[in-house]
């Protein structure tokens, strides 16, 4: 039974990464699974109403039943009802994406988010993604909270990203990952450029509950054109600040109550 939870749920995770569809041959291969067990899944998650198939093409989608759960979940949680309009005042502030992630386990979750970029360049990921520890504001100022063993060990577990699926500057040895930690821990809040990605900057500071424990990360995100080194030490001040009144806010949230 195991077993076959997790196909499924690798099934599912494919299929997020692929809302255009995928033959079901594409599938079994991607997946290194038998083409009878995949087609089994495939008709299985159909019937769970979590899978649809195109009648036409024969390509398998996720249907929206997943996204209805998570939304659904996150609204029952309040989590979004505490945190966004701390989000949409600083994005207002900072003219650029204010982002929440939430630490779940071992992992970094964004939830929400505000865009205060009115005009020019936008930046505007995606949504729920897990966070690359090694490669991102966020994941720095998480792991800034931590002794350097704790946060190498997550990043053990995680792996470093590639420059070539994030920024040319992303971090790829233990002591360049180190450096980002260490200054994120000194200043309050971690600064990248070109980490994440090209052309990009971003800013990240904790969010602690009552008792200490990291509940999440508050981040800024924009173009380096815009969100220079100096515009950022500027924002530090309103980033932490925010983050501390998300904190205060926190026992509002279900989900954040269960993390302190």
């Amino acid at each position: 039974m195991s077993a076959i939870l997790e196909r499924s749920f690798k099934l599912m995770e494919h299929l997020a990464e692929h809302p255009e569809g995928r033959q079901l041959s594409a599938l079994a291969t991607d997946l290194g699974m038998p083409l009878s067990a995949t087609h089994r899944l495939l008709a299985e998650l159909i019937r769970c109403g979590y899978v649809r198939q195109d009648q036409s093409h024969g390509d398998y989608s996720l249907t929206i039943k997943l996204v209805s759960l998570g939304l659904s979940f996150l609204s029952n949680s309040g989590i979004v009802d505490v945190a966004q309009p701390l989000l949409d005042r600083l994005a207002a502030e900072s003219g650029e994406l204010v982002r929440l992630a939430v630490v779940d386990g071992d992992e970094l979750t964004f939830v929400a988010k505000a865009q205060g970029a009115t005009r020019g360049l936008r930046y505007d990921p995606d949504m729920g993604l897990s966070v690359n520890l090694s490669c991102s504001s966020a994941g720095h100022a998480w792991l800034s909270t931590m002794t350097d063993e704790q946060a190498l060990e997550l990043i053990a577990r995680q792996g470093f990203g590639k420059p070539g699926e994030f920024g040319p500057k992303a971090p790829t040895t233990v002591k360049a990952v180190l450096a980002f930690v260490r200054s994120a821990r000194k200043r309050g809040f971690s600064m990248i450029n070109e980490v994440f990605a090209p052309a990009m900057t971003a800013m990240a500071a904790p969010v602690r509950s009552g008792n200490g424990a990291v509940i999440g990360v508050i981040t800024i995100a924009g173009p380096l054109v815009r969100l220079t080194e100096e515009r950022m030490l500027a924002l530090g001040p309103a980033l932490v600040a925010t983050a501390e009144e998300v904190a205060h806010a926190s026992g509002g949230s279900a989900m954040f109550k269960r993390r302190a």
